[in-house]
Parts: C-alpha cells; structure tokens; sequence
C-alpha cells in the first residue's frame, strides 16, 4: 500500500544569524549567516515528511541537470525517487533569517517553465499507488497530458489528493479532495466568476462572488471560503474541497450539496507556517490510505499541521544529511511491500523515529501481507503486571496486536466521575511504549463493537475472566470470519486494588 507524491521538487535553503547593525550602503540590515540548511522543497518535502515517518513512499518528479538538481537528489534519499529530466534549470529558494524572523526570500529558476516529459517508468509508478497526492507548484508536470490521463482514470479507483498552485493547472476531474489555502481559492475563485460578478450600481443589488444578491446587512454573511470552495468544486469535479484558513482551521465542502464542515484547529503559539500544507496533504494521504471517512481524515490531518507548526516546523525537520531516512525507509519497505515476503510486524525507524502504527492502516496492510491481526481491548486505566502478561500473551496469537483503547468519556460511563485516572493519550502512550501493543486505537462508545466493525480482527482476546463464557462481542466477530479467544487472568492483580493501594500511601 504504497503512497506516491507526483510534483514539482526545488532546492530550498536557509540562511540564519543574528541581525545587529544596519548596512552603511543603504538601510537594510546585516546578517551574520551563523548556519546553512538545505532540503528539499515542494513535492520533495511532502515525501521526506512522509519518509522520516516510517511511511513506504515513492516520488515521481523531474530534475535539472545542474548543481542543484544533484543536490536535490542528494537530499532525496530514503524513499523511493522515480524521476526524469525537467529540461530546464533546477528552481531554487533561498530564505534568509535574523533570529526568528525572516529578512528576505529570493528565487532563481523559479519562472514559468515548459512541461516536461513524463517518462513510462514515472507511470508506472503511479499507477501503483495506494493513494497519490499531486503536490503542484507551478513548474509544469502536473500538466504533462498523459500523466493527467493517468490521473483522471485512478481518480475512480484510489484516493487523490490534489494541493493545487496558482500557476499550475485545474485539477483533473474526480479527485477525493483539492486543498487550497484561502488565499489561493479566493483568487481561483474570482477568476473563475469574474464575468459573472456585477459592480455595485447606484440603487441596484449589490453582488457577491457567485453573481447573486449579497447578504442584506441583518444577515450574516458567508465565509469567504464557503463561497469560493462552492466555486471550486463546481468547476473542478472534483469529489471534495478543502479550503484552509490557517489558525482558523479550515472548511470541508463535498459533492452533493451538502451543508460545509467546519474543521476547527488547535491554538498554536507563533511558528513559521512554511510546509504546514505539505504536512497536511502528508497527513491526509495517510488518514485516506488507512480507510477513514474524509471529514475524520481532515480534522486529524489539521490538527496533525497545526502539532507540525508547534514542534518548528521545517526548521525542526531531523537534517537531511544525517543519513537516519534511509535506514527508516528501508524498514519501511520491508514491512510495507506487499510484493515480498517481508516481516509483518513494523519495525521501530532507527534515528529514534515512531514505528508504524496507525491502527486501521496497520490491520489493513498486515491482511495484505496474509499476515494475522489480533486486538483486544480494555480501559488499562493503571497498567500492572497482569496487564503485561495478558497483551504480551495476545502478541503470540497473530502478526500484530492492536488495543482498543476506551476513552476517557467512555472510562466515566463505565466506571463513574472519578475515573479514569490517567487520560487516554498517556494511556495510550504507556501501551505504545509495551514492545508487544502495535498500535493502539481510541473508541468513545461504551463497548468496542463499532472499532471492532472498523478494524475487523482475525483474533479478539480478552481476559480470561470471561473463560467458559461466550464473549459478547462473539457475534459480532463471527460475521468476517473471526474468532474470539481468551488469554490468562490474573486475579491478584487489578487496577482496583492498585487504586486502593496507592491511596492509602497518598
């Protein structure tokens, strides 16, 4: 289950150092260049993000023939890179800090260039793709003719996501989502209705972007991203639009007429917003590809931007040259291609970099590889001993284990107000942190019966508490083909008693 990033790549670089004194020639400050990063930029930083996150990702694009074309691959390391010739110099964006705030950005080689060439090997990698993000940055292959018929055929098939740029082309027709900033889909927007807006004339109608009579002043008036995104899916096809709106979060329109999403975002402090939308469509993809609906991939792929935002941002990224993305990749490959007869279970990246475990994926691609998927689940409000011999012993019955995991509204139902003591994401980071829990999955009913239907286990293990009795969620199971099995119980040991005991000491 492969993700292919199709785009445009540039060599960005950064220049910082702290800023003192105004230059004698003119009143500009003066830099003093203390550090040099360079990486890779556009459709090349979508598929690094991916990469140094353990995701099996190939990148088709093109290269220049130059220096910074080789310096481009250079740093396209630890993914699979399938490109051709662009036939035209490498664009490059070079930003200049002082301290934490930028002094000037300028470009070389980044005019209009023509389209390139897509080459049969580039096809035929994106014809493999679990999910494809087009990651367009106006420097022409996303208008290369075949590749869009190529595009246009999978759009029925798989999952596209298409991060547009002023200067590159429409969207091919039938993609699960187009993701323009407010910026960008208020001036597509307007194009698109330019001869159909009407100036203001005295004692006439006044007329919005779509031609029709703008909000009297008693009513509230549309969000401007509403408005255009309406525009945008009309004239794209396409099946979604997401517009984004930066820390207010963004806007879900789908096809059909119905109602907008408001997709709200967490507060985040400052940041360099650089590469928040590549890290969304990253995000998206993965969401997409592990089978959830597009409302829930959205909301988690904007709050997946906003935590990029909080923890840096590009700046932050692990440096490029430190050759750690190769080995990550590597197990990626390993775990992910289903064309081997690779391990099942996930490697943890070296570098230091999260295993996969992005539960619905996981139970997905396991299956894939005729692997076993085992899950269980439970509150483990406090983890003891029992908890640990009971999951590592559901471990040995499959080819991974995923826990679902009650939340902390689901844990008050169940067991009262004052409970759960822990809250569910430290929960589900001491289960993470178990060698023998792969992923872990976080449900808000009372019972697991709705994440069971979601991740259809091989194996569902509980306690065997429940032994000589049928399990309820035995019917349920069944019904794919599954079984229910019980795992030993350790009566002397329980989150009660461990309650009661830490009580009596507090």
């Amino acid at each position: 289950m492969r993700i292919v990033v199709v785009g445009d790549v540039m060599l960005d670089v950064d220049l910082s150092g702290d800023a003192t004194r105004l230059s004698p020639d003119a009143p500009v400050p003066v830099v003093d260049v203390s550090g040099m990063k360079r990486r890779a930029g556009g459709a090349g930083l979508v598929a690094r993000m991916l990469a140094q996150d353990g995701w099996p990702v190939t990148l088709v694009t093109v290269l220049g023939d130059d220096d910074a074309g080789r310096q481009l691959e250079s740093h396209l390391t630890g993914m699979r890179l399938v490109s051709g010739p662009s036939g035209c110099s490498s664009p490059v964006k070079t930003r200049v800090r002082a301290g934490s705030h930028p002094v000037v950005r300028f470009d070389q080689g980044c005019g209009k260039a023509p389209v390139p060439d897509a080459s049969p090997a580039m096809l035929r990698a994106v014809e493999k793709a679990g999910v494809i993000i087009v990651a367009d940055y106006g420097r022409g292959l996303a208008a290369n003719p075949q590749l869009r018929e190529l595009l246009a055929r999978l759009a029925g098939t798989i999952p596209i996501i298409w991060d547009p740029h002023p200067a590159g082309p429409d969207p091919v027709p039938g993609v699960a989502v187009v993701t323009p900033n407010l910026a960008e889909a208020g001036k597509a927007a307007q194009a698109l209705a330019g001869e159909r807006r009407q100036a203001p004339v005295p004692g006439g109608p006044r007329r919005d972007l779509h031609g029709s009579e703008a909000h009297s002043p008693e009513h509230q008036p549309e969000d401007p991203a509403v408005q255009a995104g309406r525009i945008l899916l009309e004239h794209w096809q396409s099946r979604a639009v997401l517009v984004t709106k930066g820390e207010h979060g963004a806007v879900l329109l789908r096809e059909g007429g119905s109602s907008p999403e408001a997709v709200p975002a967490p507060r985040v402090e400052g940041g360099d917003p650089c590469g928040a939308g590549d890290r969304l469509a990253a995000s998206l993809a993965v969401h997409l590809l592990a089978g959830r609906d597009l409302g829930e991939a959205a909301r988690l792929a904007v709050h997946d931007a906003a935590d990029f935002l909080a923890s840096g941002g590009v700046s932050a990224l692990p440096d490029p040259d430190s050759g750690r993305d190769a080995g990550a990749a590597s197990d990626a490959e390993a775990a992910f291609d289903a064309s081997t007869a690779a391990p099942l279970r996930p490697p943890i990246p070296v570098g230091g970099k999260r295993r996969i475990s992005e539960p619905l994926l996981l139970a997905r691609v396991v299956r894939d590889n005729g692997g076993k998927v085992v899950a269980t689940g439970g509150c483990f409000d406090l983890l003891h001993a029992g908890h640990v011999r009971s999951l590592a012993a559901a471990r040995e019955l499959g080819d991974c284990l995923i826990v679902c995991l009650n939340s902390d509204d689901s844990v008050r139902r169940l067991k009262g107000p004052e409970r759960p003591i822990i809250g569910q994401q430290d929960r589900a980071e001491l289960l993470l942190a178990m060698e023998c829990v792969d992923a872990v999955l976080i449900f808000d009913e009372d019972t697991p019966e709705a994440a069971l239907e979601r991740l259809r286990p091989d194996v569902w293990v509980k306690g065997g508490d429940y032994e000589g009795a049928r399990l309820p969620e035995a019917g349920l199971v069944e019904k794919w083909g599954g079984r229910c099995l019980t795992v030993p119980y350790h009566p002397a040991r329980s989150t009660t008693g461990l309650a009661d005991a830490l009580a009596k000491v507090s």
